[in-house]
């Protein structure tokens, strides 16, 4: 897995996930905090399986020319 997202694109992804998540806890309490599981994840691992399958690479370290 060749990280395909930019490191300024990663912290936005790992703070909303986070933020869905608190959800569970603080706020209004429903199923759907369970979202911000994914922004977190590839968030934290850098690899956005939508994005390969779209050919889509905001990383600028291994990007295609």
């Amino acid at each position: 897995m060749t990280k395909n997202i930019h490191k300024v694109e990663r912290i936005v992804r790992i703070l909303l996930g986070a933020t869905l998540i608190s959800m569970a806890f603080v706020g209004p309490q429903s199923p759907w905090f369970l979202l911000g599981v994914v922004p977190l994840l590839t968030g934290l691992i850098g690899w956005c399986p939508p994005y390969s399958l779209l050919g889509i690479n905001t990383c600028k370290i291994g990007a295609k020319k």
